[in-house]
């Protein structure tokens, strides 16, 4: 197979990858073409021990590195209006890269540690570095639907835990409506079977009706919601859950919802 069929499924990827971790697509383009240069030259090789795509994330940071690329400052006042694009330029640079590997580009951390020439620990710890950049900066207002109340406490505890402010725990979709009605929430966590039978994504449609908010279903009946139909799952988890699975997806929520930072507390 020729180095180009190898590549070619993967290249808009790493572009994608470029564009977030430079702020520009013509910086991250260029980058990305002079590391195909090198590996058409034969400066540069794909690594038989990698898979292909992550070798060829491999040879872009060490081409990154080789050539003393920084990092583009975004245009703009970095402490006004923030975007997904913004956020990211002020994390740190080696966490932006170990948190755009996993939380973009789909890595998991060892095949992150490999594309940086690390270990697996030190790119748990830039992970959750970047993760307590971005809790500190999104700290926004959420509202809980969850009908069952200890369920509900672990959720509340979680969000407070990070600096967020619940606005209400909703059991029902009635509930839900009355506190939105209330207060727009920044963040929307919620079930899908509701304490009076009614629905969690009913009330995430009344909900989306009235405003743009991200929201993250967290059920024990995922297939509900894998069905194509509107709310989309874009963040999806199964009960039981993780805490930790609950903190990232929060983070990466807000952090990649555009009007994120306009709704912080």
């Amino acid at each position: 197979m020729s180095l180009l069929s190898t590549l070619a499924p993967h290249l808009p990827f790493v572009r994608r990858y470029a564009r977030a971790l430079t702020g520009d697509q013509t910086t991250g383009d260029h980058y990305v073409r002079v590391a195909l240069e090198a590996l058409a030259s034969g400066d540069r090789k794909l690594e038989a021990a990698f898979s292909p795509r992550v070798a060829l994330y491999r040879v872009f940071h060490a081409i990154w590195h080789v050539t003393g690329a920084q990092l583009e400052t975004p245009d703009g006042d970095a402490t006004g209006p923030s975007t997904p694009r913004l956020r990211l330029m002020r994390i740190a640079p080696r966490s932006r890269q170990a948190f755009l590997l996993t939380a973009v580009e789909g890595f998991s951390p060892s095949e992150a540690a490999e594309i940086l020439a690390t270990d697996f620990s030190e790119v748990e710890r830039l992970i959750s570095e970047a993760q307590r950049e971005i809790d500190a900066e999104l700290a926004t207002s959420v509202l809980i639907i969850e009908d069952e109340p200890v369920i509900a406490a672990d959720i509340e505890a979680l969000v407070r835990e990070l600096g967020h402010r619940v606005t209400a725990v909703a059991a029902t979709r009635s509930e839900a409506r009355a506190a939105v009605a209330r207060e727009t929430p920044g963040l929307v966590l919620a079930d899908i079977q509701l304490a009076d039978g009614s629905s969690g994504i009913d009330a995430v449609k009344d909900i989306l009706a009235q405003s743009d908010v991200p929201v993250i279903f967290i059920t024990a009946f995922p297939e509900r919601l894998l069905t194509g139909e509107r709310p989309e799952p874009t963040f999806l988890i199964t009960k039981p859950f993780q805490p930790e699975t609950v903190k990232a997806a929060m983070g990466q929520a807000l952090f990649f919802h555009p009007r994120g930072q306009e709704r912080a507390a």
